[in-house]
């Protein structure tokens, strides 16, 4: 064969493996199968080797067809790739899937060739002592030798990234030498010029080594997302932790206020809080729907409609029913509910009202409002960010900034949804105060986890 063909080919054929691993691990499936643990059962070995080998299989059908085109038969690389991927049992099944072309073609040792090369590559995986040596693979070991080296001299120890390495080159040694021993019997590249033979090894284990660095390179980015998930929900878990005691402390004040005075409604106000707890100690999930989130609301007004009293504190909700099921972060409307009764009405003397709307908007949103015909707030309209200032009585000379409620509200909304989720404020001075939030829509028919729900509301969010 000509030299030059024989190199045309070897650059081919990295491109056929490359283009096999990086289809593959589009498949959520097969990177749940290579990446969720590293001790695979017979059944996931076999699942690998169904979607690696098939496209490896027609490739050798390719070969066997259609003259001149020998850089399609990645089956001996793919042997030692499935192998030190899977296991032993993988390897032999990649080989046994590939036989049938070879056997069409007479080749009667490509098969046993190519499953000895896939048991001694699931060898090779028992064998290391750390699987993370697997994944940082590289045909260039050159850095790796003389590691190895300057740690073992003068206690030697072994070297996986080496020892791997020369077994590829031990395989493909011992390949071509059946091959010229039974011509016709095996397929193999062979040079008549040094050059082209070190030009084949190590065609060959590029041709091991690029699978393994594209299929990394999904698996850092998976666990990456993994850790931004979980750093997701402990941010998240550090401001759910900041509202629940602030709400209860500051529940737990207006019952107190009415212990003496009115004990029947202090007791109703009891089981009310108990009803709010039960719920809080119920739910873990950051995201809960809309209507349980108002019913956590009805039970919070509750209180504060027995404690300022009905003549003072009037609610109202315009609550779109397509709204009800959609999908919101929890204790996400308690604080500014919260925030419009102690510095919007509570410094009225004849009190007021809040009214709850939800409606959809275009392009797949959510909007809510909360209003309140209070004192209203002295800072500039807009989107949150700086912290506002409540107007109070004129006789105080210092206005009353908002509480941790807010500023967390506007926190998690950011942490959730980045730029996609906006809080808005409009404001005028004693006529009242108006928060909106605009979301996303998310809506699901499954329970989701605290983490796989932060996680999902971000990455469906981000442009």
């Amino acid at each position: 064969m000509d030299q030059k063909l024989i190199l045309t080919n070897l650059l081919i054929r990295l491109g056929v493996v490359a283009a096999i691993a990086s289809a593959v691990v589009r498949s959520r499936y097969f990177k749940s199968i290579l990446f969720r643990n590293e001790v695979r059962s017979a059944r996931e070995q076999l699942q690998i080797v169904l979607f690696v080998g098939v496209p490896v299989a027609l490739g050798v059908w390719v070969r066997a067809v259609v003259p001149n085109f020998l850089a399609a038969d990645v089956a001996f690389e793919s042997a030692i790739i499935v192998g030190v991927m899977g296991g032993r049992l993988a390897g032999v099944a990649l080989a046994v899937l590939c036989a049938v072309p070879e056997f069409w073609r007479q080749e009667f040792l490509g098969f046993p060739l190519n499953a000895m090369a896939g048991y001694v590559a699931g060898a090779f995986r028992e064998y290391a002592a750390n699987r993370e040596d697997i994944w940082s693979f590289s045909p260039m070991v050159d850095l790796s030798i003389y590691r190895w080296v300057r740690r073992n001299f003068p206690r030697p120890r072994h070297d996986w990234q080496v020892a791997f390495f020369v077994g590829i080159v031990l395989l493909q040694f011992l390949r071509e030498e059946i091959g010229r021993a039974f011509p016709k019997r095996v397929f193999f590249l062979h040079g008549d010029s040094f050059w082209v033979e070190v030009a084949i090894y190590a065609g060959t284990i590029a041709a091991v080594a690029i699978p393994i660095k594209v299929w990394n390179a999904t698996r850092i980015e998976l666990k990456l997302e993994e850790q931004e998930r979980l750093l997701l929900q402990a941010r998240l878990d550090a401001l759910q932790s900041q509202i629940n005691p602030h709400f209860l402390f500051n529940t737990l004040n207006s019952i107190s206020s009415l212990v003496r005075v009115r004990p029947e409604q202090a007791r109703e106000l009891i089981v009310k809080l108990a009803m709010i707890l039960r719920s809080l100690l119920k739910k873990h999930d950051a995201f809960v729907m809309l209507r349980e989130e108002i019913e956590f609301i009805d039970n919070y007004l509750d209180i504060e409609v027995a404690r300022f009293g009905t003549d003072k504190l009037r609610v109202i909700k315009d609550l779109d029913p397509q709204t009800l099921d959609v999908i919101v972060p929890s204790m996400m409307l308690q604080p500014i509910v919260e925030n419009a009764i102690k510095h919007g009405l509570s410094p009225k003397i004849e009190g007021g009202s809040i009214v709850l709307r939800s409606r959809l908007e275009p392009e797949h949103r959510l909007r809510i409002d909360i209003e309140d015909d209070g004192v209203g707030m002295s800072a500039s309209n807009g989107r949150w960010g700086e912290r506002r200032r409540y107007t109070r009585d004129p006789e105080v000379s210092e206005p009353h900034t908002e509480g941790i409620g807010m500023d967390n509200v506007a926190e998690r909304l950011r942490v959730l949804y980045g730029a996609n989720a906006h809080l808005m404020v409009k404001s005028s001075p004693g006529v009242g105060t108006r928060i909106s939030i605009e979301l996303p829509l998310l809506q699901t028919d499954k329970e989701f986890s605290a983490a796989s729900a932060i996680y999902e509301a971000r990455s469906s969010t981000r442009s």
